[in-house]
C-alpha cells in the first residue's frame, strides 16, 4: 500500500497539499483524507484556523461546538480565536452529566451522539465544526441536537468537503451556512 505524504509546504494556505490521502482505508475503493498532516504543520494549522474563523469574527459567536474527535481539535482553536466557549458533541455514553441524545445516519448505518443538557442555552449563537463533511449525517444530527436545546446555528465549518456525497447540500437545505477550505471529488 502506498501512502501519499503531504510535502513540505511553501504556501500554508494550500490546504489540499497539506492533507494526506490514504487509499483503500477503511475499505477498498475509499480515499481517506487525513488531516493529521495539516494539523502537524504549524503554518498550515494556523492558516486553516484563521480561514475557518474568517467571516465569523463579527457574528457574535457564543460557543463553538466540535464533533468528536477531530472537531474537538479544530473547535478548541476556533473558540480561542473567537473568544467563545467550546461544547463537545460526543458519541453516546462518553459524557458524565445529564445529556440529550440524538440518532443520526451514517453512510452504512445509524449511531447516536450526545451533549450535556446544560451546554447550550436558548438563543446562544453556535458555530459548528468538524474536519470533514461527507454524507452530512453526523453534521445534520449535530445541528438537530443543538437546535433542540435552542441554539442558533451561525454556520458550520469544515476543512474538507466531499461534494459528491451531498452533505453540504443537506446542511444548506436546513438553512445552515457551510464553509469549507478544500473539496475533493469522489469519496
Amino acid at each position: 500500500m502506498t501512502i501519499d505524504a503531504a510535502p513540505a509546504l511553501r504556501d500554508p494556505t494550500d490546504f489540499g497539499a497539506a492533507i494526506r490521502t490514504i487509499p483503500d482505508y477503511p475499505k477498498p475503493g475509499i480515499l481517506f483524507r487525513d488531516i493529521t498532516t495539516l494539523l502537524a504543520d504549524p503554518a498550515s494549522f494556523s492558516a486553516a484556523v484563521d480561514a475557518l474563523v474568517a467571516g465569523h469574527r463579527d457574528d457574535r459567536v457564543d460557543l463553538v461546538a466540535g464533533i468528536e474527535a477531530r472537531g474537538f481539535i479544530l473547535g478548541g482553536a476556533l473558540a480561542h480565536q473567537l473568544s467563545a466557549g467550546f461544547v463537545p458533541i460526543r458519541k453516546k455514553g462518553k459524557l458524565p452529566h445529564d445529556t440529550v441524545r440524538i440518532a443520526y445516519s451514517l453512510e452504512y448505518g445509524v449511531d447516536e451522539m450526545e451533549m450535556h443538557r446544560d451546554a447550550v442555552r436558548p438563543g446562544q449563537r453556535v458555530l459548528l465544526t468538524d474536519d470533514l463533511i461527507a454524507t452530512g449525517g453526523t453534521a445534520e444530527g449535530a445541528v438537530r441536537l443543538l437546535r433542540e436545546l435552542g441554539a442558533e446555528i451561525v454556520a458550520a465549518c469544515f476543512v474538507i468537503d466531499l461534494p459528491d456525497l451531498g452533505g453540504r447540500r443537506k446542511l444548506e437545505a436546513m438553512g445552515v451556512e457551510v464553509r469549507t477550505l478544500v473539496a475533493f471529488e469522489g469519496h
